[in-house]
């Protein structure tokens, strides 16, 4: 994977991420010698958010399956909420 150091970025802009997409399908940004972010096309980051939102889907439709889930009106669930803190 490409790491483009936040140095790099001030000085080059975004074509030294550019040039590292080129390379790879994510770059991670290094701030101070940590690696702290990831920087992807757009179209993949839209393809990963769908993964997610696919995986939550499952999990909730698993949970509901496994009877892990209660029915109550908002005020009731509020309320628990309210309770729990």
């Amino acid at each position: 994977m490409s790491v483009v150091t936040a140095n790099d970025l001030k000085t080059k802009g975004v074509s030294s991420i550019e040039a590292g997409l080129l390379e790879d399908e994510e770059v991670i940004i290094s701030v101070r010698g940590r690696n702290t972010y990831v920087v992807m096309d757009l179209h993949k980051y839209s393809k990963f958010r769908e993964y997610e939102l696919e995986i939550a889907l499952l999990e909730a439709r698993t949970d509901i399956e496994a009877g892990r889930y209660c029915e109550s009106s908002v005020n009731d669930h509020m309320r628990q909420i309210s309770d729990g803190l």
